[in-house]
């Protein structure tokens, strides 16, 4: 009980809701860090995937390459590339990247090898060009899944930023570091508490919008068979 009090304690101090080492700063801060860094792994793994999903070549391989992201500790990551560059946010965003990559290649080669193949043949005989074809058919179809690997690399980021203020940065992970160091429980637990919801919080947002980019109730299947009927219609 005494733990739950000093907990309390914490979060309705004034002190930590205000100035630069308050929650809300270190809460912005995390939120900059993950976002630019599950942006930046969506702007490498989205292209790589859906091209390799549309020709069936090479995905396999791309999928365990960037897998091995998973493999290597994230504080493994920042080590070695604040040796090579220094006290900056590289080493933090590198190691954040990496481990956003791998849940969007493998969810949207997935997702796009999915795709029924009568389909793809029945776009590509009425002569819709490749580009048109991933466009107009496979995205839509693998959209669900698409969302779903962006939706898990954004959790896996907003847990992983902590690791920012073990070089020095600042985030929700600084009232860890800071707790540790300290020995104060409450602050640690506090910021733990923090980086759950925020998680959390960020799972719901991404549930959201993939329901407003995906139609409610329609499955791949679903959508599979209204593509395949609006190709035929137009063929008629």
């Amino acid at each position: 009980m005494e733990f739950l009090a000093d907990l309390f304690e914490w979060f309705s101090d004034p002190i930590n809701w205000s100035g630069t080492e308050g929650i809300p700063a270190r809460l912005w801060e995390h939120i900059q860090y993950s976002l630019i860094a599950t942006f930046i792994g969506a702007l490498i793994a989205l292209p790589l995937a859906l091209v390799l999903g549309h020709t069936g070549r090479g995905g396999l391989l791309a999928i365990n390459l960037t897998n091995t992201g998973r493999a290597i500790p994230s504080l493994g990551i920042i080590i070695l590339v604040y040796i090579a560059a220094g006290l900056n946010l590289l080493p933090v965003y590198a190691a954040l990247v990496a481990l956003a990559i791998p849940p969007i290649v493998t969810n949207t080669y997935v997702g796009i090898r999915s795709v029924d193949r009568g389909v793809r043949e029945s776009a590509e005989g009425m002569g819709l060009t490749g580009f048109q074809v991933l466009k107009d058919v496979e995205i839509p179809v693998a959209m669900p899944l698409i969302m779903a690997g962006i939706r898990t690399s954004a959790v896996q980021v907003v847990a992983t930023a902590t690791l920012a203020a073990y070089i020095g940065f600042g985030g929700l992970g600084r009232f860890l570091i800071d707790g540790l160091a300290t020995f104060d429980l409450a602050q640690m637990t506090g910021g733990a508490v923090l980086v759950a919801v925020l998680s959390l919080a960020v799972e719901v947002a991404f549930g959201a919008l993939q329901n407003a980019l995906v139609s409610e109730g329609v499955t791949p299947r679903k959508r599979t068979a209204t593509i395949r009927a609006k190709l035929g219609s137009t063929t008629a």
